[in-house]
């Protein structure tokens, strides 16, 4: 196969129901923590190694992201995975919603690291304006400030706003307690 083709939910559904498929998510671990499709299994673009899918190459591979931008992206990269078949699902996650196709949703997890990034950024720059605005124009220097950190985590592929946020409590997991609580 040559280049990966689009293959509409409903179809997908179809293969996967008739275990003729095996699905793929390509998001990363906290956007599939958020929400997934029941059975996809995780392989985050960012860690995506072609040799690291199973050897069951009589099934077809099925791959989506939150859009079916990244997948489009990662084509050449998914159709080195060995399937004899793969397709990539139309509009990715969303698409399936759209179809009225069932997901797992876990509300008790956080937003994805990159929402969270853009809520922050966002508010930051707003914050600026109106502290210059109101105050004193170098309050200006906090929009800078931020843009000149999303234009290095743009050009560099770090970002030290993720970073942080990533360590903040409600972004790390949840240990459950065994045992009997202590009063």
């Amino acid at each position: 196969m040559t280049h990966a083709h689009e293959i509409s939910p409903q179809e997908a559904k179809t293969l996967i129901d008739s275990d003729k498929a095996l699905l793929f998510d390509i998001r990363e671990a906290d956007e599939y923590a958020r929400e997934h499709i029941l059975g996809a299994r995780l392989a985050p673009l960012s860690g995506f190694n072609p040799k690291d899918f199973p050897a069951d190459h009589d099934k077809v591979g099925l791959f989506h992201c939150a859009s079916g931008n990244r997948t489009a992206q990662a084509a050449t990269e998914i159709l080195q995975t060995g399937f004899a078949k793969v397709y990539l699902i139309e509009g990715g996650i969303a698409g399936w919603k759209k179809a009225g196709l069932p997901v797992n949703v876990n509300k008790a997890a956080p937003i994805s690291i990159q929402r969270q990034v853009q809520l922050t950024a966002g508010t930051m720059m707003v914050l600026s304006v109106v502290l210059a605005a109101v105050f004193s124009p170098w309050f200006m220097a906090l929009g800078a400030f931020v843009g000149a950190g999303l234009m290095f985590a743009g050009a560099s592929g770090t970002c030290a706003m993720a970073t942080q946020l990533s360590s903040m409590p409600w972004n790390r997991p949840v240990i459950a307690r065994t045992g009997p609580a202590s009063s």
